[in-house]
């Protein structure tokens, strides 16, 4: 009975150690792509680590490559220190944290909008500096048909779109394309749209570029979709607690093949 056990909690263990490697392979691939941008002869010499932590794309793929990769070792270090209860007690320990997380986000929620309008004008600043950066700029404007983060003045924080009268570039008092009100008749995207956008009166604005920021858009999409959003986290949270579950009845059927191989 105890060479079957071990063959079934060694199966376990190799199959934890490949979902690690793994994990720590999407880790090593996010830390590749944030050196490339940083060291890149096309960035600007302003792209310092803490720039990149702050508007690389690349900090979101590493923050979640590693929360899958902190629960695989966590699995791993269950089996390794014999600790049949170590790992439904982490996957309890980490959805009482998204819980939490869910719960301050809901009474901070002010807090938050400040917070992603920072991060949005951090990005605008940056958003010539590097083009991963650019494209994801562009695609939020685009799906969420916004611009800036609440409005298109927001564009004044950057050096090539501002309307100061020392600024000799082209797209000075503009916006980029992603901004532009779409054109169903256009087969090919006008790069070009958003020039001089900025400089005509408010009241002609709205005829060629999205006024409305991205942060308002988003909340009239959340509020939109508030069945939807709630539908998928509950989801997941079932999910989990399906696993927590599932882990808890594991870790009694080892304990009881345990106690009946200690017996007999």
């Amino acid at each position: 009975m105890s060479f079957h056990i071990n063959i079934y909690v060694t199966h376990d263990v190799m199959v934890v150690i490949v979902l690690q490697l793994l994990g720590m392979a999407l880790v090593g691939i996010g830390l590749w792509l944030g050196v490339r941008r940083v060291c890149s002869p096309t960035s600007r010499p302003s792209r310092t680590w803490g720039a990149w932590t702050q508007s690389g794309s690349s900090w979101w793929w590493e923050l979640s490559c590693s929360f899958w990769a902190s629960r695989d070792a966590s699995a791993l270090c269950g089996r390794i220190l014999s600790s049949s209860s170590f790992f439904p007690c982490s996957l309890g320990i980490i959805f009482f944290l998204e819980l939490t997380t869910g719960i301050l986000a809901f009474v901070f929620k002010d807090w938050i909008k400040d917070q992603l309008n920072l991060f949005i004008n951090n990005n605008i600043r940056a958003y010539r500096d590097d083009i991963d950066l650019q494209n994801l700029i562009d695609f939020t404007q685009e799906y969420w048909e916004c611009c800036g983060a609440f409005g298109a003045d927001d564009w004044n924080l950057n050096i090539y779109f501002n309307c100061t009268d020392g600024n000799p570039s082209r797209e000075k008092c503009g916006v980029p394309f992603s901004c532009c009100t779409k054109d169903p008749a256009e087969d090919v995207i006008n790069t070009q749209c958003g020039y001089d956008s900025r400089a005509k009166p408010d009241s002609e604005q709205k005829d060629y570029i999205n006024v409305k920021g991205c942060v308002p858009q988003f909340e009239k999409w959340l509020q939109d979709n508030l069945t939807l959003v709630a539908g998928i986290f509950i989801g997941v949270a079932l999910l989990q607690i399906f696993g927590i579950c599932l882990a808890q009845n594991l870790v009694s059927d080892i304990e009881a093949v345990r106690a009946s191989c200690f017996f007999t």
